[in-house]
């Protein structure tokens, strides 16, 4: 692995490193933009998850539709959608502008999701495919990282009353800052090349030799030249790829593997963790100050164990690294929701009248009563105080109320994001980027990526509405027992891949030819 290559892979999954933004700003700027549109949990599930339902059919269309014209025109046309979708959300004036602007960047972040591990596993060669193909990872994080940082200081910054910032606006400069990164991530794609097997495919196999030779050298270049033609050549003897063609019965073990892995990365409740991170540790009684410091803990914690990921893929392989993650998620999606369940919620006289901007007698036929259940206790304040009061002041009430063990529920919530980080996150692009043929490589990378989007779009949209109608501890019990499920059955199909070329997987994985 050579430093041109490394920082080929660093640019292109660039667009993962604005996906995490985004999704990580979101967790605090609808901490002010639901209460400054008076959303109901529904609304806010919408705003927040309507990226992720218009990244399934970019998904869906950007692996076929780069096949025809190239990875790297879509990728700058991703870059500029991302700005575009900031600029727009920093100056909705409404409800509906804001979703039409998340919509477009979801469009990005769909596109860019399939594109970047498609283009690395390309340009790489098998010894390293792991670690670059991880970089998309490192960057989601990365990105995650950014945002929860941005949100710490746009929230300190709103705290102390400079710059004019106040619940009115303050959600509008989170989201706005995203504009500097998507910029840059559009001029660096310019230093980008093609990808030579893209190029190979459309018989432009002198630009396409070039390119390797410069990513690999000429002694290496034209072994991977030597394999790509091979293929190439095997997959000219059959029609181009269709939809229906991921259907035979050569493919059904690797694309239902796919689905499964598709189905539970989101299924665990990683993007719920993530963009609601504000709302889960502001239940936990910790207040809203220090639930945005504990979102840059968690997102740090990210980073720490994808950079594991990616130093330990090519030597421990991807089914043990998987295997060993979705187990840890299972044990800390539980510990979480045994947290939430021994929680106690009681306000007492004192604690109502140290709460500032709340008509304190409001909350007097609740001094002193112990409620067992988060929901019956936040359904009895919107009874009292009403909608909006009660989303104003959520953190405080619950800060003063809550009785909890708030260092076991993060202890799962961070261990959560350990194990995902160094398993379902980085090493499910890696198996999606090498399980499948060259020839429908991309169309069977994008309708996977549409499953798990279409998973990841659910899981938000129902999250806020699931706390509320079912509870947290209800909630995270449910996350643990998918991740459950999912173990035992990987644990009887996973295939390994490490140190193998696309090629030789080929041959391997497709059954029944």
């Amino acid at each position: 692995m050579n430093f041109q290559t490394l920082l080929i892979a660093f640019i292109v999954s660039l667009g993962g490193f604005l996906f995490g933004f985004d999704a990580g700003i979101i967790s605090g700027v609808m901490e002010y933009a639901s209460p400054y549109f008076k959303l109901d949990d529904v609304q806010t599930g919408w705003a927040t998850s309507c990226p992720t339902f218009v990244a399934m059919f970019a998904m869906l269309l950007a692996g076929k539709t780069s096949d025809v014209i190239g990875r790297k025109p879509i990728l700058l046309l991703v870059a500029f959608l991302y700005a575009l979708s900031a600029l727009l959300s920093a100056i909705a004036d409404s409800y509906q502008m804001l979703c039409i602007a998340r919509m477009i960047g979801g469009f990005a972040f769909g596109a860019a999701l399939i594109l970047a591990p498609t283009y690395i596993a390309e340009v790489s060669n098998a010894a390293s495919r792991g670690r670059l193909v991880s970089i998309q990872q490192l960057n989601i994080v990365l990105g995650f990282f950014a945002a929860f940082l941005s949100n710490l200081v746009f929230n300190q910054i709103f705290q102390t009353g400079v710059w004019g910032l106040d619940h009115e606006n303050v959600w509008r400069w989170m989201l706005g800052i995203e504009l500097i990164p998507a910029v840059a991530y559009f001029g660096l794609l310019f230093l980008v090349p093609r990808s030579p097997r893209w190029l190979f495919a459309q018989n432009r196999d002198s630009e396409g030799r070039k390119v390797l030779v410069r990513l690999h050298g000429e002694a290496n270049a034209a072994n991977e030249a030597r394999e790509i033609q091979s293929s190439l050549e095997a997959a000219a003897n059959t029609k181009k790829a269709a939809f229906g063609d991921l259907f035979h019965p050569s493919l059904r073990f690797i694309l239902a593997v796919g689905i499964l892995i598709g189905v539970l990365q989101q299924a665990t409740g990683i993007n719920a963790v993530y963009f609601y991170a504000n709302s889960i540790f502001k239940q936990t009684g910790i207040g809203v100050d220090a639930s945005f410091f504990s979102g840059v803990l968690l997102s740090l914690t990210s980073v720490i164990f994808t950079v594991f990921a990616m130093i330990t893929i090519d030597r421990i392989g991807r089914r043990t690294l998987l295997l060993l993650g979705i187990g840890g998620i299972a044990i800390s999606m539980l510990t979480c929701a045994y947290g939430f369940q021994n929680a106690r919620y009681r306000l007492t006289t004192q604690s109502i009248n140290q709460l500032k901007n709340v008509d304190h007698s409001k909350l007097a036929p609740i001094a002193d009563i112990e409620f067992r259940s988060d929901v019956e206790f936040d359904e009895r304040l919107v009874e009292l105080l009403g909608k909006d009061t009660f989303s104003r002041h959520e953190g405080a009430i619950l800060e003063k109320a809550t009785e909890i063990n708030a260092w076991l529920v993060l202890l799962g919530v961070l261990g959560f994001i350990a194990c995902f980080a160094f398993s379902l996150g980085p090493v499910m692009w890696v198996l999606l980027s090498e399980m499948y043929p060259n020839r429908i490589r991309g169309l069977a990378i994008g309708c996977i990526g549409f499953v798990n989007s279409f998973t990841a779009w659910l899981v938000t949209q129902i999250f806020p509405t699931s706390l509320a109608k079912f509870g947290n501890a209800a909630t995270f019990l449910a996350f643990g027992l998918f991740a459950a499920v999912g173990f035992f059955i990987l644990l009887r199909v996973l295939p390994e891949t490490k140190g193998k070329s696309l090629e030789e997987l080929e041959t391997e994985l497709v059954r029944n030819k």
